[in-house]
């Protein structure tokens, strides 16, 4: 059963030491508010952490859609307890609006679908925070520009694409008439984890439905006004498809924060790396310096302009995270200093006593 949802020889090998408590592993396919669905080899079991997982677990540290995790099952009931989660091998963060916190979108996945759609929604530099995001997470991106069927102009909307994809697969699609959906299904593989990523509308429930080849999620329509569509997708949920693969739609994104990316961002932006690795002097600062491969190629037109404005500016949000976490962490050293101090003093007076 569980071979199914991608349980591997890496994954059991480590598992030793909960079998040894009686647990069984389980993948979670679907979270609600706390609650989880997670499939075990007794079928998919209602579950809920234990309290003190639920406890100790670290931000982030909860379970989240795609995990391995140990559980005791209670197949009678249809029910299970959470006691721990397995190593990761990826995971699909980012950083919501406004600074908050990091969530966790998917966890074990080994291809993340970059979903746009090829109308006025396409946008380049949210292609380029896309990338650095699933670069980040260890997960191998493909970007999947949907809609193709309604594109006045399907050959510029790809070379906008591909003018950010460096080394990404790119692959035009039409859910509706099935155009490109054999070259999009060939970048998975049976077993293996996809999660499509992206604005809501652009149409990932669709591709969804049509790569199952039935009506697995809620699809909603597009406003002719400004080309987007409602949100349909609420909640995460794994789903086996006939061909074996695993696949994950997740809610429509408006924002996306980077989370811990600075490799995902020289991963995504590797054209301009190799500029700055190509100046002159290894400090420069590519305003007036001689030598300046990335100002001349500014100036040829060798590099676009807005591109690097979205580079400097994915890399200042990643330096000022930097700070604010630097800031957090010192203050958390300062509070447990001045509690050890009252506690230290307290324990004098007492002696005194």
């Amino acid at each position: 059963m569980i071979e199914a949802f991608g349980w591997s020889e890496p994954f059991r090998q480590g598992f030793a030491v909960h079998a040894a408590r009686g647990h069984v592993p389980g993948r979670v396919v679907a979270q609600h508010r706390g609650a989880y669905l997670v499939a075990t080899d007794y079928g998919e079991l209602g579950a809920q952490l234990a309290g003190r997982l639920s406890h100790e677990a670290a931000a982030g540290g909860h379970p989240v859609v795609g995990d391995w995790v140990a559980v005791a099952a209670r197949p009678a009931e249809g029910t299970a307890t959470v006691h721990a989660v397995l190593p990761r091998r990826t995971i699909v963060s980012r950083k919501m609006a406004g600074g908050q916190a990091a969530q966790s979108l998917a966890a074990n996945v080994d291809v993340v679908f970059v979903v746009t759609s090829m109308n006025a929604e396409l946008n380049p530099r949210r292609l380029e925070r896309y990338l650095a995001t699933v670069w980040a997470s260890g997960a191998k991106p493909v970007v999947v520009l949907t809609k193709a069927d309604i594109c006045e102009d399907e050959a510029a909307a790809l070379e906008i694409a591909e003018d950010v994809a460096f080394g990404v697969p790119v692959v035009p699609v039409s859910a509706a008439t099935g155009a490109g959906m054999d070259v999009l299904a060939a970048q998975l593989k049976p077993g293996e984890t996809c999660v499509l990523v992206g604005s809501s509308g652009v149409g990932k429930s669709t591709l969804v439905n049509a790569m199952a080849g039935a009506a697995l999620m809620a699809t909603g329509a597009v406003r002719e006004a400004d080309s987007r569509g409602r949100h349909t997708t609420t909640h995460r949920q794994l789903v086996v498809l006939p061909s074996g693969i695993l696949i994950l739609d997740t809610p429509g994104m408006r924002e996306l924060g980077l989370i811990d990316a600075d490799l995902g961002v020289t991963m995504a932006f590797e054209d301009i790396e190799a500029l700055i690795g190509g100046c002159r002097f290894s400090d420069c600062g590519h305003s007036t310096e001689p030598g300046c491969a990335v100002r001349a190629a500014l100036e040829t037109g060798a590099l676009d302009p807005a591109r690097w404005k979205n580079f400097n500016k994915l890399r200042r949000e990643l330096a000022r995270d930097a700070r604010r976490d630097d800031k957090l962490a010192q203050a958390a050293i300062h509070r447990s200093r001045v509690a050890l101090a009252r506690a230290q003093r307290a324990g004098r007076k007492l002696r005194q006593k």
